[in-house]
């Protein structure tokens, strides 16, 4: 049995962290579903800078939206909208079945809105309701002006995936605005079964102390940090406060492990995805992790619901000199940055594409 298939009925949902036309064209998608368990999708301006730039998969649409008058940023999400909106159909019959637990893709508002919490929250609302989808989640980082705009849209009754969390404080305030607008869904008369899931990074940890850590400290920290996080979700998960909203028919925020693909190529393939084998989670991977996952046939240990030796795993790591709430700050705020500088170079792909295509029409 395929590793794929051991995470899926042990109960932790597989996304796949790409999307790009020819795999919705091809039927790759299609087979990720059916061979490799896949029950979910994420993407971001990287990824579809990657899709745009290193094919004309996009060309043909480019050219009929530059007829309609559409530039820039519409243009970008008009393109994204029909490519994560074929993707939801697909994972819809999984949507359904799971009864909105699984089955989602999600698409990110605008990285330049991450410290604009009115603007993310319009962003967010309007992307929603484009998308005509249940099943497509909105992707707002867990920044401190992200936070009320999370509050906001599941207040609205929109599927939130919140992105850019690298510690167990970014996940509590994160969960905190999502059980806030539960709370208010249920104080107006709403049903509360919004869907949600806590973006935690985890590679990014490792890389960042690569060269500042003796040996058998390497690719350790992302994991210990993973499992300090998921040991406070599941404390918190089952306070008598969440269990209120449970009873009056919400469901939980997931924790999703993101950033999984290895990045030291002395490290295992799926480093990050057997360590954080565990229930009631999602792992979203890049495709070459997918198929490397997909040709073993073992999975290691499951996350103890305590953390396990977590703490005492980052106390090694404060003693090699790592400040861990330092870095999780600079994490975040490094990351935020990222997101506009990929989003940045995708808009300047879709103007360089737009340009090309107007001269040789």
């Amino acid at each position: 049995m395929k590793a794929t298939e051991l995470l899926y009925n042990l109960g932790q949902s597989l996304w796949l962290d790409n999307i790009t036309r020819s795999l919705l064209t091809s039927g790759t998608l299609r087979r990720y579903i059916d061979e490799f368990s896949v029950t979910g999708l994420t993407s971001n301006p990287t990824i579809f800078d990657n899709a745009i730039r290193k094919s004309r998969d996009y060309d043909l649409a480019i050219e009929k939206k530059l007829k309609e008058g559409k530039s820039g940023e519409k243009l970008f999400f008009e393109l994204a909208l029909e490519d994560l909106t074929q993707a939801a159909d697909l994972y819809r019959p999984i949507y359904e079945r799971t009864n909105g637990v699984d089955g989602y893709v999600s698409l990110e508002v605008s990285p330049l809105l991450a410290y604009d919490t009115k603007s993310t929250i319009a962003a967010a609302s309007d992307l929603h309701s484009r998308a005509g989808r249940p099943n497509v989640m909105i992707k707002i980082p867990g920044t401190q002006e992200g936070l009320p705009a999370i509050e906001e849209a599941v207040l609205s009754g929109i599927p939130i995936n919140v992105t850019l969390l690298f510690s167990r404080e970014h996940y509590l305030a994160a969960a905190e605005a999502f059980l806030r607008g539960i709370e208010r869904r249920l104080d107006a008369g709403l049903k509360p079964d919004v869907g949600s899931v806590a973006s935690v990074f985890v590679s990014r940890w490792d890389a960042a102390v690569a060269s500042k850590v003796p040996e058998n400290l390497r690719n350790r920290l992302g994991v210990a940090m993973a499992k300090r996080i998921y040991a406070a979700a599941r404390s918190l998960l089952s306070s008598p406060r969440w269990h209120r909203i449970y009873n009056l028919g919400a469901r939980p925020q997931r924790l999703l492990w993101a950033s999984t693909g290895t990045k030291d190529p002395k490290a295992s393939d799926v480093l990050y995805v057997e360590a954080l084998a565990a229930p009631f989670t999602v792992n979203t991977m890049p495709e070459a992790t997918l198929n490397a996952l997909a040709q073993h046939s073992e999975l290691g240990s499951i996350l103890p619901p305590d953390g396990g030796d977590c703490e005492k795993v980052l106390e090694q790591f404060a003693k090699a000199g790592i400040d861990i709430d330092a870095l999780a700050a600079q994490l975040q705020d490094d990351g935020a940055k990222a997101f506009v500088k990929s989003w940045n170079e995708l808009l300047e792909c879709i103007d360089s594409k737009s340009t090309a295509i107007k001269k040789a029409s």
